[in-house]
């Protein structure tokens, strides 16, 4: 029985980057191979997502070669499959190969969706019932922990679909983050973040996001599929409420001033001594400029 391949190249999606002879081969797989072999497919999507969002990666085949995010996302699904089908000590061994290989650490239990970029990922850990959904990104540094004792348990936290986690984060708990939200460089989360929103600090702090997009994107700036680690524009909220104190503070100032200023009228007018105290405040001398400058624009 004959069999008849279609030729489907790999979509670039405005990606541009130097063609070699393993990119045009790998581009032109036959359609029966990619629907008879689903890994055909995922290995495609695994390294389109890295040419999208990696302006540093050349070539299908460097892709290929010399991205360790790519290599512990291959050897985990080979462990994930053993976790899951009782083989529970083969897939721990693997996972551990993994991260002698990679230097990427990930429990065979997780789960991990389609197009996840695990970017440098140098010490990134993630623990048993983490979950992260389709299309995330992950920076090196990046623990998904779990805070409770007990086994059996949601440990983890699960990330909704393309969340950005920056270089350092520590997201703790079993706890869900929203799709599309940001986590900030070095943030400790330790509670639920809402979709499209971003936290950042420690223990981090959230930034709510505008009319339904992500906090890192401004009015000045046209929207962006990804961004990489997650950088935002906006003000860190303990930025924001700290100048609100500084506004506020300077605000009683000018009004207490207005009131000495009426009171020695009043008492002029009057003909009336010392109704105005020798240290009232006449002129405002609270320096919020300098106040706001300290604290950052």
């Amino acid at each position: 029985m004959a069999v008849v391949c279609a030729l489907h190249p790999i979509p670039t999606h405005g990606v541009h980057h130097r063609g070699d002879s393993f990119s045009i081969a790998l581009n032109w797989l036959p359609a029966c191979f990619t629907l008879s072999f689903p890994m055909f497919s995922r290995l495609r999507s695994d390294i389109q997502c890295i040419l999208e969002r990696d302006p540093a990666a050349r070539s299908t085949f460097e892709v290929l070669t010399c991205y360790p995010g790519l290599h512990a996302l291959w050897l985990h699904r080979r462990a994930h499959w053993c976790w899951t089908h009782g083989l529970k000590w083969l897939g721990r061994f693997i996972s551990h190969l993994a991260r002698w290989f990679t230097g990427i650490e990930i429990h065979p239990g997780a789960k991990i969706g389609e197009r996840v970029f695990f970017d440098h990922a140098m010490g990134v850990v993630v623990g048993e019932t983490a979950e992260i959904g389709d299309g995330c990104t992950i920076y090196q540094g990046v623990t998904l922990g779990g805070t409770s004792l007990y086994k059996g348990t949601k440990r983890h936290p699960t990330l909704g679909r393309d969340v950005v986690v920056s270089a350092g984060a520590k997201v703790l708990g079993g706890f869900e983050v929203g799709d599309g939200a940001k986590i900030g460089s070095n943030a400790v989360v330790i509670k639920p973040v809402p979709a499209g929103a971003t936290a950042v600090g420690i223990p981090a702090r959230i930034i709510p996001s505008k009319a339904g997009e992500s906090a890192d994107v401004t009015e000045s700036q046209p929207v962006r599929p990804f961004t990489a680690y997650g950088i935002t524009q906006e003000d860190d909220p303990l930025s924001q409420a700290m100048r609100g104190l500084v506004d506020n503070a300077s605000s009683q100032e000018h009004q207490i001033a207005l009131l000495w200023k009426a009171i020695e009228k009043l008492s002029a007018g009057q003909h009336t001594q010392g109704c105005v105290p020798g240290d009232a405040a006449l002129k405002e001398q609270f320096e919020a400029g300098k106040l706001n400058d300290l604290i950052g624009k």
